[in-house]
């Protein structure tokens, strides 16, 4: 899947010239925290969120400096604060740089951008316009499908077993020198040694999304890296 299998093509948008009223008001009537920003050729111009509004003049909440402060700021600087706080239009407020991906983008590099960022959408975009826009709830959907299209099975326990063991062994973490599991009728039984608790887990999740599989046993042994004390979870 890339972003445009995913993303939700109406996009919800207001102008660099839209009052700051009328954008706040479209925001509070889809329930969202932010709103692309786009110019009259629909090429993306800019985003404004609720974090963009939080210094205004409206809520006496904008920045206020001591006299030696300002002392320390450019006049610039403390230009665009005004504005900022007092402006009427989007683009007096809304934040230029904008993160972006195109049609053909991967889930996975949305992600890696969502959490770099640390925001929750993000705008696609073909031949500099912006086509739709890729959300969180957006991937969660695409997790949702994908989640009940389920593999098909291996017809048997040799076949299950060799698929749980080729996943583990691309898997750098596993314990594969004392690692080894066995399936009887779809059951699988995990035994070996592991030298963290987060290892148990995994190996337990990589068993369970083997197709075929009905069950896990778990019978894997801690064995303290330094120590060298065994502790065994069935035999406390």
């Amino acid at each position: 899947m890339n972003a445009a299998d995913v993303m939700t093509r109406r996009v919800l948008s207001v102008t660099p010239d839209t009052p700051i009223g009328d954008a706040v008001t479209l925001m509070l009537e889809h329930h969202i925290s932010g709103v692309l920003v786009v110019d009259a050729a629909g090429h993306l111009a800019g985003v404004v969120t609720e974090g963009d509004l939080l210094r205004r003049s409206e809520l006496g909440t904008g920045r206020q400096r001591s006299w030696w402060l300002k002392l320390l700021v450019s006049p610039g600087r403390q230009a665009d604060d005004f504005t900022h706080a007092h402006g009427r239009k989007v683009s007096d407020v809304m934040t230029p740089e904008v993160v972006s991906v195109d049609a053909d983008a991967s889930l996975s590099a949305i992600v890696e951008l969502m959490e770099k960022h640390r925001i929750k959408r993000v705008p696609v975009v073909q031949h500099d316009r912006v086509i739709g826009v890729c959300s969180r709830a957006d991937l969660l959907r695409a997790l949702s499908v994908t989640a009940r299209q389920a593999p098909p099975a291996p017809r048997d326990d040799r076949a299950i077993r060799n698929k749980l063991l080729d996943t583990l062994e691309k898997e750098s973490w596993a314990p594969l020198a004392t690692l080894n599991v066995t399936v009887a009728e779809g059951v699988v039984d995990v035994w070996g040694t592991i030298s963290d608790e987060q290892e148990r887990r995994a190996i337990t999740v990589i068993a369970e999304n083997t197709p075929g599989v009905k069950q896990v046993h778990d019978h894997l042994v801690y064995v303290e890296p330094y120590s060298g004390t065994v502790i065994d979870p069935n035999n406390p």
